[in-house]
Formats: structure tokens, sequence, C-alpha cells
């Protein structure tokens, strides 16, 4: 038994000999280390001996946290993409509508500062529709007969006749363009001061036909309306190709119109003129429907009213 008991004693005392001089040596490592506690000293350890192992962790994971990152910025990326590709759209919207304002005021103001010959009365509208197809050479305006307007009168704008009106209801109007083959204009060529008949052809430049041309014409001449169908002096549009007159035959040449009829917004109509060719049915004479009564003294024409 005794022996057993000096073996518990021994380790006892040697294990509390041991935690007495490890003791001692914490506390004299703690001193030496100028105020350093020797947990600091143990984590400065502990982190040196762990630093490589976390530059590895680091290196292996900062491509994988750089991939995820990118994925995030180029979702930001797009959504400002598109932000400012919705702001473009609207500035680009905001300059078309202001540049469509600024034509439609040039043109108004173009239209009424417009003047007709002879100082006659005129009608400012805006056309609001065209016709039902692309192919009708047909516009109708705001205007109509409780303005003054009635079938048979020039329109126009800034450029030259557009065409004339042929329906008219209380407040609205039909123009029929000059180059619809429906509408005959007579015109003079004011190179030449010879007469003779422009008639549209459905699109692109008008037909004109000289019947006593004895000039020839150029490219660039202008053509004005004769005052017949429509008042005197209204530019029609120029030739657009010399042509030759010869004895007997009939001198026929081409006119652009001078008016951007696709592009006419504001035109003016020319109330209070009086065709002088009444009879002429867009710019042909109709005897079928002409009756004549002499007498004695005084021969009289009957004529059809103005077509409408």
């Amino acid at each position: 038994m005794l022996p057993t008991s000096g073996r518990r004693m021994t380790r006892t005392t040697i294990l509390f000999v041991s935690l007495v001089s490890i003791g001692f040596i914490v506390a004299t490592f703690d001193v030496r280390d100028d105020g350093d506690s020797v947990a600091n000293v143990m984590r400065e350890g502990t982190q040196s001996i762990f630093e490589p192992l976390q530059k590895a962790a680091d290196w292996v994971a900062s491509p994988v946290i750089g991939f995820v990152d990118g994925v995030s910025n180029l979702a930001g990326l797009k959504e400002e993409n598109d932000r400012l590709q919705d702001e473009v759209r609207e500035l680009e919207a905001k300059a078309l509508a202001s540049a469509a304002v600024t034509e439609q005021v040039r043109q108004l103001e173009a239209i009424l500062g417009l003047s007709a010959p002879l100082e006659l009365p005129v009608v400012n509208a805006r056309i609001y529709s065209s016709g039902p197809s692309a192919f009708d050479n047909a516009r109708f305006i705001d205007k109509g007969a409780n303005d003054g307007i009635v079938v048979g009168q020039a329109v126009i704008d800034e450029s030259g006749l557009v065409g004339r009106v042929d329906l008219v209801s209380a407040n609205d109007a039909r123009i029929r363009l000059i180059i619809d083959p429906l509408v005959s204009v007579g015109v003079r060529v004011q190179s030449t001061n010879e007469t003779g008949i422009a008639t549209g052809r459905g699109d692109g430049p008008l037909r004109l036909e000289m019947f006593r041309a004895t000039f020839g014409v150029k490219a660039g001449d202008l053509v004005v309306t004769d005052g017949s169908r429509f008042p005197p002096g209204l530019v029609v549009g120029t030739i657009t190709a010399d042509a030759a007159a010869e004895v007997g035959f009939v001198l026929r040449a081409t006119v652009e119109p001078a008016a951007h009829l696709s592009q006419v917004d504001y035109v003016t109509v020319i109330i209070g003129w009086t065709a002088l060719d009444a009879d002429l049915q867009d710019g042909v004479i109709d005897n079928s429907v002409a009756t004549t009564t002499t007498s004695t003294a005084v021969t009289t024409t009957t004529l059809p009213p103005p077509e409408g």
C-alpha cells in the first residue's frame, strides 16, 4: 500500500512542479516581451503559421469571387444600358416632335404671309386627311362653305399651285391635286408668253400640250397659270426638258410641279375668283353641252355651270 501511495504522491508533486515552472516561464516571457502579452505572441505565431494557408485560399477563391462580381456588374450594366437607350429614344422622339412643330410653324407663317394675285380674298386652311388610298390624289381641309369656299376655287401654298376644290361641305372641303388626271390647268410659259394645257398624270410631272406654239421651251422655264380656269400668275412649275415647236404639230413637254405635294400641310384657298372660261371642263371645251341661239342683232351662248 505504501509504495502505491508514494507513486501517487510523486506524480502529483511532479505535476505541481511542472505547472509552477510553466507559469514562471510564461510570466518571465511576458515580462521580457516589453509588455506584449503571451496571448498576443501566441496569436502572432498562429497567424504566421496560417498566413500561407490563407493566401492560398485567397488565390483559389479570388477568380470565383471576381467571376461572381463580374456577372453582377454585367447585370447592372445591362440595366443601365437599357435605361440609357430608353432615354435616347425619348429624346429622339422629342426632337422629331420639335422638328415637326418647327416645320408646321414655318409653313403656317409662309401661308399667313401669302397674298393672292389681284388682291383676291383668301381663306387659310389646314390639310387634315388624305384620300382613302396612297394613289388617290385628294386632300381634305378644315374649311368649307361656311368660310366662303366653293367648288372650282384654286388652292395654293407658298411654293405654287396645289390643286382645286372639287367637293365642299359646310365645314370641310376636298382638294383635287394638280397631278390628278382629272385636273387640267391653263398655263403660260413665261419665257415665250405662249399658252397651253398642263394635265396631271397621276404622279410625277404634268403633261404640257401647246397647240399653237411657235417657240420651243427649255428646261427650267417657269410655267404659270394663264388666268382662265385659275387666277393668272400662279406658279405651276418648271419645264423639265427642252422641246422644239414644229409647224402643224402639238408641242409636248413635261412640267415639274413647284409645290411639294407630298409635304403640304397648310394651304390657301383663293375665293372670289370667277373663272373666265366657265365652259372649260378642266381645260377641255365641252361643245356637246353648249347651245347657241342667234337673232338678227345678238348672238347669245348659254353655257353649263362649272363642273362640280
